[in-house]
């Protein structure tokens, strides 16, 4: 099992990156073990690899570029950030995007437990859910990969301020719109959410069992 960090006050985003790449060149050199770092951020703006200008529509917030795949998103309080710090070649054929479809398992069944049916959408990396205005994303993902140690992870809304959204569209996606286990009418706990992501680990991300057959080449930038 990795170690699980669980931060109680919302970490700045520059802290955040410092701590990840400190620990995936330990966890490389067999100084430190794999981590899972469960956290919420101050309001704030990403950038992955692929971002547009073009949709980044109001800057309210700070905007970070990162090296995760993707475009950009909003991290903000009542978000469940869960950096994701392991080394896939001890958890069977390392695979990136066999890695993404278990993250979006994770996700999946860790909402389950709170009576949401979260899917897959071809084309759509992320977790997304029906409701009476249309289909919404209510869970996000972008994964670096350095070296076969992955980085970066998952956020889950839980009960973020939506109308932060605004300032952009999230991962280049407008057709779509975003929303919170809060707004689908389940008050859930931090606490709760962090328990379930935790019983859920281990069965669907501890050995990396196959459930998207690609093949993907050794380092990888993923994400929406």
């Amino acid at each position: 099992m990795p170690e699980w960090i669980i931060s109680p006050q919302p970490v700045a985003y520059e802290e955040a990156l410092a701590f990840m790449e400190e620990r995936v060149a330990a966890i490389q050199e067999g100084r430190a073990p794999e981590c899972v770092w469960l956290l919420e951020h101050p309001p704030l703006y990403t950038a992955g690899t692929s971002a547009k200008a073009s949709d980044l529509l109001r800057p309210q917030f700070p905007v970070f570029k990162t090296g995760r795949g993707g475009q950009y998103t909003y991290h903000g309080p009542g978000q469940r950030v869960a950096y994701v710090m392991l080394d896939l070649k001890k958890r069977g054929k390392p695979d990136v995007r066999r890695y993404v479809c278990n993250l979006e398992n994770w996700i999946i069944h860790t909402l389950a437990e709170f009576g949401i049916i979260g899917e897959r959408r071809e084309g759509r990396v992320g977790v997304w859910v029906e409701t009476p205005q249309g289909e919404k994303k209510i869970a996000a993902l972008g994964v670096r990969v350095k070296r076969w140690i992955t980085m970066h992870g998952i956020a889950i809304n839980v009960n973020p301020d939506l109308s932060h959204y605004a300032g952009i569209v999230p991962c280049g996606i407008a057709d779509y719109g975003v929303t919170s286990m809060q707004e689908l009418g389940v008050d859930a706990e931090m606490d709760a959410v962090d328990g379930v992501l935790r019983e859920n680990f281990e069965s669907l991300l501890g050995d990396l069992r196959p459930s998207c057959l690609q093949e993907s080449g050794e380092d990888g930038n993923k994400g929406k």
